[in-house]
């Protein structure tokens, strides 16, 4: 007996319905298909993964599929590896194409796509993987880059019509019951999931929200709200670079909020730019960008390293904004920069001792972004300028008040502002009378700030002098320089 002609969509980090060119292909073809999302033991235990991202993903599906009524399509999920899935389905149907978006990934997903492309070749199954973004596959070097990833955002939004070609399937993959109720539990604290969400954002941003992005990008209570949070919804691709870019430059808040949302659009560019380094060489993630500053990496620390992930290190930004992201997935880029830079250079760290940490805590966690940036502001790349971050200064410059300080560390709750930046410098009736004793309510620093930067400076100003690092340097511009940008 003939087994019945399908085609497969696989969705990965575009969990939506909207402008998914893999579901149009799949719609036009006139065939059953079958959308398929893999839930895969291997990379649910890597080390960048953490449960949340489990849940946001879920949650996602569960939004894709309540609009199944007007679409007629469902996402199957699988709770199993690549490899098993297509050879079963392989077995129940003729899979004739599998549509997806290519994936700019972590060496394990790299490897797992390998396979499924050997798969195909040895079962005469099409694989056709659609550009994600402006990221463009087996470039060697960035001529031409910002024009094609203009015309890529230029490209018309794809509306898929709705369709009865969707099929479900019986299987034996499921989630068990025990993790379905994990990740339906879903924290009050962490953005909703989905392609409705993700909308909903976008609508409040240039409606209001972000007319004051540009100036309060930096302040890490109010961007909370002024910035567009539409991060973990592009990162899991609830919604498109392209949908947000043409949205926001055809608003009338685009032209009456210039300043604002032109900056927007400028991170948007930025966004892709950092992914497209990823996906030229993804070793990123374990390597140094620029080789030369293996030899410059400390032994780890293991009790510094302890402080900065528990928020306790007696700098009170530092330990409020990691108990915030702790706690809801997300704190603005600035407060990111100045966690690494703490990290790396204050403390001396191996930027790889904190990268898996706050690739789990980040709802938004996209590995293109996550590992290039986190080498920027650990300054090894050899290309960019070192960024020494004073936590003390960031504190007074964008939390003068100690609003957001006193909301993370209510321990420290009772103290003026002339003394919530620098609570170790309270004399000891000070501590009295606010109810405070340091070392026991709220940690000593960790690290005498002013010393540890100064030791940073000299280590790594002194290093990227190096012929090592200008060695190195070249080969990096000429994979990843912009011409004509002054600025990344």
């Amino acid at each position: 007996m003939a087994t019945q002609k399908i085609n497969i969509v696989w969705i990965k980090r575009d969990i939506r319905i909207k402008d998914h060119e893999p579901l149009c292909l799949a719609i036009s073809h006139n065939i059953p298909f079958l959308i398929i999302y893999l839930f895969e033991p291997s990379l649910i235990s890597g080390l960048d993964t953490s449960f949340r991202h489990l849940q946001f993903q879920y949650h996602s599906i569960l939004d894709f599929n309540k609009q199944s009524d007007s679409s007629g399509m469902k996402i199957e999920v699988f709770h199993e590896e690549a490899p098993t899935v297509f050879e079963f389905l392989n077995q129940q149907f003729d899979v004739q194409n599998i549509f997806s978006y290519r994936e700019s990934g972590t060496l394990p997903t790299w490897q797992r796509d390998k396979w499924v492309a050997r798969f195909c070749r040895k079962n005469n199954i099409t694989w056709q993987e659609s550009q994600r973004d402006g990221i463009i596959r087996g470039i060697k070097n960035r001529q031409n880059w910002d024009k094609k990833w203009m015309y890529a955002m230029s490209a018309d939004i794809l509306f898929p019509s709705k369709t009865q070609q969707c099929i479900t399937i019986d299987h034996s993959f499921r989630l068990n019951l025990d993790l379905l109720k994990s990740l339906n539990d879903y924290p009050k604290e962490f953005q909703p999931a989905g392609e409705t969400k993700a909308w909903e954002y976008l609508h409040s941003f240039v409606a209001g929200r972000g007319h004051q992005y540009h100036r309060l990008i930096s302040k890490p209570l109010a961007s909370r709200k002024s910035c567009s949070r539409l991060s973990p919804f592009l990162a899991w691709g609830n919604i498109s670079l392209r949908q947000v870019y043409q949205f926001i430059l055809t608003h009338p808040s685009y032209k009456n909020h210039k300043m604002a949302y032109g900056g927007f659009l400028t991170r948007l560019h930025w966004h892709c730019h950092f992914i497209q380094k990823f996906e030229v060489d993804n070793s990123y993630e374990y390597n140094c960008i620029n080789s030369a500053y293996e030899s410059l990496m400390s032994d780890e620390n293991e009790a510094l390293i302890q402080s900065w992930k528990d928020g306790k290190t007696g700098l009170p930004l530092v330990d409020a904004c990691m108990r915030c992201v702790k706690a809801t997935g997300w704190i603005n880029f600035r407060m990111r920069a100045m966690l690494i830079s703490v990290l790396c250079h204050h403390f001396d760290m191996d930027w790889r001792t904190g990268a898996y940490f706050l690739a789990q805590q980040f709802l938004d966690y996209e590995p293109g972004i996550h590992f290039p940036q986190v080498q920027m502001q650990a300054s090894t790349t050899g290309i960019n300028t070192v960024r020494i971050y004073n936590p003390i200064k960031q504190s007074q410059d964008h939390d003068p008040e100690g609003v957001y300080l006193k909301k993370w560390l209510p321990e420290l709750r009772n103290l003026p502002k002339e003394l919530i930046h620098k609570p170790w410098e309270m004399t000891v009736m000070e501590q009295s009378f606010y109810g405070l004793e340091i070392g026991k309510d709220y940690p000593k620093p960790v690290v005498e700030i002013d010393l540890a930067a100064k030791l940073a400076r000299d280590k790594f100003w002194g290093h990227k002098k190096s012929d090592a690092v200008k060695k190195n340097k070249s080969k990096i511009i000429e994979k990843h320089f912009r011409p004509n940008i002054k600025r990344d």
